[in-house]
C-alpha cells in the first residue's frame, strides 16, 4: 500500500509506486522511464496525470525510451525502416501518426489497410468508388497530414476530409469525396474543389496549374478555429481550398477509383507557420 500523505494511486499496476509529494520521496526519472516503457498508451495517458514529475518524464523527450519502445511494439517494421514517416521526427511522434492513420472499419469493402498500417490498397473491382477515413476526427485545434498516392490516379482521386456521415464506397466512378454536403475535396486529376455535388472552382488558383505526380506528397492542413481547409506541396503553400467549415467533426479521408492504386496518410500533428 502506499505510504501515507504519498497522493494519488496512480493507474492500475502502479498503485504500490510511492508519488512525489513535499512529504515523501521520489523515484528517478531513468527508472520511471523504464517502468513506463512497458506500458501501453491507454495507461501513459493516466500516468501522465498523476504528477508533474511523471508528466515531465513522459512529454520531456519525444525520444526516450518510453516512446521508442511503444513505437516498436505498435507500429510494422516497414513503417519504421521504410521513408513513409520521414517527415515525422520523434517517437512519439510516429506513434501518434499510427493512431490517426486510415480506419480498418470505417472504409469502403473494396479496400483494405496494409500492413504497415498508413497505406489503402483498391482491390480491382470495376464500376465503384472506394474511400477511407481515418481513425480519429477533429473538432478543434490546428492539423497537419501528408497524403501521397503510389499508383495510378485513374479518372478520379480526391483528397479532403468527411463528417462520419459521409459515404465511403458508391457505385460508377465519380468524385465520392465532395459528393454530397458531408465532406470537401479536391480531385488531384482536374484539379477541381468538390463539395456538395458541386465544382467550387479550380485550385490551386493559378495559370496551368500543375498537375500532380505519382509520389508527390501533399500535406493538408485544417484549421478548426478559422474553418478552413488548405493544402501545400513541396512546401509551397497553395492557399486556402475552403472556408466556412461547420463546427462538427472532421476526418481525414480520400477516395480512389482505379484498380490496385495504394494511398499513404500520414498524420504530422500541428501545422508549422511560415
Amino acid at each position: 500500500p502506499l505510504p501515507e500523505g504519498s497522493g494519488s494511486a496512480g493507474p492500475p499496476g502502479l498503485t504500490s509506486v510511492p508519488l512525489a509529494s513535499p512529504g515523501g520521496w521520489r523515484l528517478p526519472g531513468r527508472v520511471l522511464e523504464l517502468v513506463f516503457s512497458y506500458l501501453e498508451l491507454r495507461e501513459l495517458r493516466s500516468c501522465a496525470l498523476v504528477c508533474k514529475l511523471w508528466h515531465r518524464v513522459l512529454h520531456g523527450d519525444e525520444n526516450s525510451e518510453v516512446w521508442r519502445s511503444l513505437a516498436a511494439r505498435c507500429l510494422a517494421e516497414e513503417a519504421l525502416r521504410t521513408d513513409i514517416l520521414c517527415n515525422v521526427p520523434t517517437y512519439k511522434g510516429k506513434v501518434r501518426a499510427f493512431h490517426h492513420a486510415f480506419s480498418t472499419n470505417d472504409c469502403s469493402r473494396n479496400v483494405y489497410i496494409k500492413k504497415n498500417g498508413f497505406t489503402l490498397h483498391r482491390n480491382p473491382i470495376a464500376q465503384s468508388t472506394d474511400g477511407a477515413r481515418t481513425k480519429i476526427g477533429f473538432s478543434e485545434g490546428r492539423h497537419a497530414w501528408e497524403v501521397w498516392w503510389e499508383g495510378p490516379l485513374g479518372t478520379v482521386a480526391v483528397i479532403g476530409i468527411a463528417t462520419k456521415r459521409a459515404a465511403m464506397q458508391c457505385q460508377g466512378y465519380v468524385a465520392l469525396l465532395g459528393s454530397d454536403d458531408q465532406s470537401w475535396g479536391w480531385n488531384l486529376v482536374d484539379n477541381n474543389l468538390l463539395h456538395n455535388g458541386e465544382v467550387n472552382g479550380s485550385f490551386p488558383q493559378c495559370n496551368n496549374a500543375p498537375k500532380y505526380q505519382i509520389g508527390e506528397r501533399i500535406r493538408v492542413i485544417l484549421d478548426m478555429e478559422d474553418k478552413t481547409l488548405a493544402f501545400e506541396r513541396g512546401y509551397e503553400f497553395l492557399g486556402v481550398a475552403f472556408r466556412g467549415l461547420p463546427k462538427v467533426c472532421l476526418y481525414p479521408a480520400v477516395s480512389a477509383v482505379y484498380g490496385n492504386t495504394e494511398v499513404t496518410l500520414v498524420y504530422l500533428g500541428k501545422p508549422l507557420d511560415g
